[in-house]
């Protein structure tokens, strides 16, 4: 925990106010979290290692301006709070967010229970996105409004439902419960999702942002930016393309890695 540089945390996702552990605090930074940091798997797809220990997530995230996965945004999120005074709790899920035939997954996602004068919310600034922006009390079948979109909790085979209001439909995101996690639980989860050839994130790029106002994602080398309503797609047919949209409205700071010039040719190979 002492490896938090709270001061550099709080420059990184553009907060100034107080840190006293309250709800408003928690809600503020769960706000500015996602904007600032995005979601991303570049060292998976280069076969990079992803290391989640506090030193490792405080330097690449905050000072390096990359961004991470679900482990690495909610580990360091969850050392900030627990930094701050919070009573936090470590969870796992079940992803089941655009998995519509796969019955049942492994706990590869990472969340948080954060709770504050005896009242428990979810706390989660690594789904990708559809990632939180605000936190959910824990309370079952209530819809809840974010700065994005709505979200409710429901009861399901012994734990809960996180599900999203998407043009007025809900939709799953994954499964958890309370189960308290560990570190070592999630590295195992990690190893698989950084180099097991099936995963996702070695695959191709997965890359997002919430804006204040909409939200950015990009699959390999399509762009669809999400508004209240709408959505706006966009095909990206050059590496230079590619390259500019993930160093301006995704916002990242790219690596020195010579091998990303080679991901960004197979990325748009045949779009031109």
């Amino acid at each position: 925990m002492s490896a938090i540089d709270l001061d550099a945390y709080f420059r990184r996702i553009g907060y100034d106010g107080t840190r006293a552990p309250t709800l408003t605090t928690l809600r503020a930074i769960h706000a500015l979290h996602p904007q600032a940091i995005a979601f991303e798997n570049l060292d998976p797809l280069l076969g990079k290692p992803v290391r989640l220990d506090a030193a490792s997530l405080q330097g690449k995230l905050v000072h390096d301006g990359r961004g991470g996965y679900c482990f690495e945004h909610n580990l360091l999120f969850g050392h900030v709070l627990t930094a701050l005074g919070f009573e936090t709790r470590w969870l796992a899920g079940r992803v089941m967010w655009l998995q519509p035939d796969i019955p049942v997954l492994p706990r590869t996602h990472m969340l948080l229970l954060v709770t504050i004068d005896r009242e428990r919310y979810i706390a989660d600034v690594g789904f990708g996105g559809m990632t939180l922006t605000a936190p959910l009390r824990l309370v079952p079948d209530v819809e809840q409004s974010t700065p994005h979109e709505s979200f409710r909790i429901v009861g399901s085979d012994g734990g809960f439902v996180l599900q999203a209001k998407v043009r007025d439909a809900w939709s799953p995101l994954y499964w958890f419960d309370l189960q308290k996690q560990i570190l070592p639980d999630y590295e195992m989860a990690n190893w698989y999702q950084c180099t097991h050839p099936s995963s996702l994130f070695t695959a191709g790029l997965i890359i997002a942002r919430s804006g204040a106002d909409r939200r950015y994602a990009l699959r390999d080398n399509v762009l669809t930016v999400h508004h209240a309503g709408n959505s706006e797609r966009r095909v990206l047919r050059t590496p230079d393309e590619l390259r500019d949209t993930l160093t301006g409205p995704l916002g990242l700071k790219l690596p020195n890695a010579p091998e990303l010039e080679d991901v960004f040719k197979r990325m748009t190979a045949g779009a031109a």
